[in-house]
């Protein structure tokens, strides 16, 4: 049944890890298979949902045959499609890299692998907030532990501040579900969507309250000023493929938002309507300048690539403060260009540092790297994309996010943000690349590379492929973009969404 698409994304990477567990004595290669076979299985699935829905169809899936709100829901719709299939992508690239260096370096790396797509799947598949708590936990856990992965006193320090903060986002995101639960006796998403159009003015402020407490803990996942501080340690020095892989962990925290402030406190919300819209975009533009000032200033690269990462998420999260469906499409077409081209440079950053020997990712000249034409022309690529010059995706996104602010209110201090923000962007990058490949200095000991270029292009070939995904943006940039502003649309009107999740009354 195609209902049933709503739930096996969730169930497969859950049930491979624990395949995966059992096997983990028995050997490499079949993890490995196994692994790469299911996250294949996953891009299909997207790419199925991706068709189902996109024709208007929102798909829900009752657990155990318990209608809503009583029943656990897992609702597949535009947005969901859409974010599968960026995360199956993304993974894919992220594990290919990572074999067969970075899962040697600890136990168990395709079991927790596995943990953290299930994570994120549930997250972006689940119609009820407490199992978003729940996912999010799960995302905790896997990504605490691949955090840490391979060890080392920088990682354990910056793993622990990452789990701390996280911790008392988790603490805050149940009390705020207390709060909600107790105010609206249910956490169904559409059910509380219902409820709050006929919520009293005496109860408004408590329920008001818990909106904002989620709006923090959504803050803190998606690296909103001031609650971004985490993000650059953990991110820095994590292994470049986990590292890769956390590039939708932001994104995570963007999409609660966009769902929870348009589906619950949005414009037909009663005393709860748009609830963060003053907020959020002044928060964005100001994530965005403090995330591109730590570009500018950041001594080493995977420093550089963690603050792009934070600055691409102020970005994305000025497109949803429009409120607009024009831009809520062009976030989330944004949305899927700064994870593929975010994720190359965190690999290509790791690939530059370990052929600069003691050097590693400092931005100091130094000897000429092997096969350093071929490297750096991905570096040149890599930072046209994350800069936003045309003609690729960066280029398109930022220029479907300023179109959509012509008619706003704000648009003189999102103009100005953005293409100044941009130009430091520019000159930061240009200054990296000049720094690793024009001004290093002939030497033949590290000219000479003890790896063939068939090896290195197997190496490479992970960050050629998304960077590719990033082309492909430009090239079906029409179909792309109508599919998104219909996902922006369904957001904008959630009646259907609700009326799909009400109706359910358990499969036949």
């Amino acid at each position: 049944m195609i209902v049933h698409l709503a739930v096996i994304p969730v169930l497969l990477p859950f049930l491979t890890g624990i395949l995966l567990l059992l096997l983990r004595q028995r050997s490499a290669v079949l993890e490995r298979a196994l692994s790469i076979f299911s996250i294949l299985m996953q891009i299909f699935l997207a790419f199925k949902l991706l068709s189902v829905v996109g024709g208007g169809d929102i798909l829900v899936y009752a657990l155990g045959n318990w209608p809503a709100p009583f029943g656990i829901m897992l609702v597949a719709d535009c947005l969901a499609a859409w974010m599968l299939m960026i995360t199956a992508l993304l993974s894919l690239f992220a594990l290919l890299y990572a074999i067969p260096v970075t899962e040697q370096a600890g136990r168990h790396f395709h079991v927790l692998f596995q943990l953290q797509l299930f994570g994120l799947n549930g997250a972006f598949l689940t119609g009820d907030l407490f199992n978003l708590f729940v996912f999010f936990e799960i995302l905790l856990i896997a990504s605490y532990s691949l955090l840490l992965h391979g060890g080392g006193r920088l990682r354990t320090k910056a793993g622990l501040h990452f789990v701390v903060i996280n911790l008392a986002g988790s603490i805050l995101f149940l009390f705020a579900v207390g709060v909600l639960y107790g105010m609206l006796g249910t956490l169904n998403m559409a059910d509380l969507a219902v409820k709050l159009t006929t919520l009293t003015a005496g109860d408004s402020a408590y329920v008001r309250a818990a909106g904002l407490l989620l709006f923090g803990v959504f803050a803190l996942k998606a690296a909103l000023v001031p609650l971004h501080l985490w993000l650059p340690s953990a991110y820095a020095h994590a292994a470049a493929p986990i590292a890769a892989l956390f590039a939708i962990m932001t994104k995570v925290g963007a999409y609660s938002i966009l769902r929870i402030y348009t589906l619950i406190f949005g414009a037909e919300a009663g005393l709860g309507a748009n609830l963060i819209e003053g907020w959020l975009l002044p928060l964005a533009l100001l994530t965005l300048v403090v995330g591109m000032a730590g570009v500018v200033a950041s001594a080493r690269l995977r420093q550089q690539v963690a603050y792009l990462a934070i600055a691409s998420a102020g970005t994305l999260l000025t497109a949803f403060g429009l409120n607009t469906q024009e831009g809520i499409a062009a976030g989330l077409f944004y949305l899927s260009h700064s994870t593929f081209a975010t994720a190359a440079f965190f690999l290509l950053a790791n690939t530059i540092a370990s052929r600069r020997a003691e050097l590693d990712d400092r931005l100091d000249s130094g000897p000429v790297i092997a096969h350093s034409r071929l490297i750096g022309a991905l570096f040149f690529v890599t930072a046209v994309l994350l800069a936003g010059l045309p003609p690729l995706s960066g280029f398109m996104g930022k220029f479907l996010i300023l179109h959509a602010s012509l008619m706003h209110a704000a648009l003189p201090w999102i103009m100005a943000i953005i293409l100044i923000t941009s130009l430091f962007g520019l000159i930061a990058l240009t200054r990296s690349g000049s720094l690793l490949f024009y001004r290093a200095h002939p030497s033949p000991a590290a000219a000479v590379g003890a790896i063939g270029l068939t090896a290195v292009c197997k190496e490479l070939l992970p960050i050629i492929s998304l960077l590719t995904l990033c082309v492909i943006l430009v090239i079906w940039g029409g179909p792309i973009t109508q599919f998104l502003y219909f996902a922006a649309e369904q957001l904008l009107q959630p009646s259907r969404y609700i009326q799909a999740v009400l109706v359910t009354r358990g499969l036949p």
